[in-house]
């Protein structure tokens, strides 16, 4: 296993793809990890370095103590990017994913090439339901929560045509931390970054799942619309599209990041 120890966290990482590629990260959904990608990585290493990582507290990463930030997340990238020697990355994010990147965005635009959001917000959820979410991971367990929490995930349709699938998720989902999960809601909880979007200057392509239970279709069509150039693409999915749509979702990718 690859681990990179960074000044405020230590991260898993895993390259697939030709070395001299431009490179791509690929950044986790609040519960998954590097993993939740697998459907997409043969067909973007034949175009990319794609670059995986488990956000802090997810997966193989360990998690910090105490409550977490997108402007940490965001950093998190930046100090993986020095530990490589990559100087500028294309960069796409799901969900959690996608506000990482929006401030990775904001804050190093000079790194960035092309972006994309996923099944994202500049606001997801609220203050009072992460707050919530955060209370039920301490007195349920995310072991208990995860299959439910896996039906916002995916569309019951998908769930039952694929029910070893979604066993994959419910697993993934389960081997995190309640701290690290909590810790990441909290960035979630505190996140806002709709008065900020606009500044983002990389060509930025917004996807957005017409099925999705966790950030609307409409909410992606609003964040396309505030930041400049941005273009928008809905797929017939749910929150975790790529899963749902993987050949589609590839192709979305490889075209708007060769483009």
């Amino acid at each position: 296993m690859s681990y990179a120890d960074l000044s405020q966290a230590r991260l898993y990482y895993v390259l697939d793809g030709p070395p001299d590629a431009p490179v791509l990260v690929l950044s986790n959904s609040l519960g998954a990890s590097a993993d939740m990608w697998a459907p997409q990585i043969p067909e973007l290493a034949r175009h990319f370095r794609v670059l995986r990582y488990d956000t802090r507290g997810h997966g193989h990463s360990p998690a910090p103590a105490g409550d977490y930030t997108f402007k940490q997340l965001a950093g998190d990238v930046a100090e993986l990017l020095d530990h490589l020697k990559v100087d500028r990355a294309h960069f796409c994010g799901l969900s959690m994913g996608g506000p990482t990147g929006m401030q990775f965005a904001l804050d190093y635009p000079q790194r960035i090439g092309r972006l994309v959001l996923s099944n994202t917000a500049a606001r997801i959820g609220s203050v009072d339901g992460w707050s919530q979410r955060i209370e039920a991971v301490k007195r349920d367990t995310l072991h208990a929560m995860a299959p439910a929490l896996i039906e916002r995930w995916v569309t019951a349709q998908w769930r039952a045509a694929n029910p070893g699938l979604a066993q994959v998720l419910v697993d993934m989902m389960r081997r995190h931390t309640d701290t690290g999960y909590a810790g990441n809601c909290a960035a979630l909880r505190d996140g806002d970054l709709r008065e900020q979007v606009g500044r983002i200057a990389a060509p930025t392509l917004v996807i957005g799942g017409a099925h999705d239970a966790s950030t609307s279709a409409q909410q992606g069509r609003e964040l396309a619309a505030a930041i400049p150039g941005a273009r928008y693409e809905e797929l017939d999915a749910g929150h975790i599209s790529n899963w749902e749509q993987p050949q589609a979702y590839s192709r979305l990718l490889v075209d708007f990041l060769k483009g």
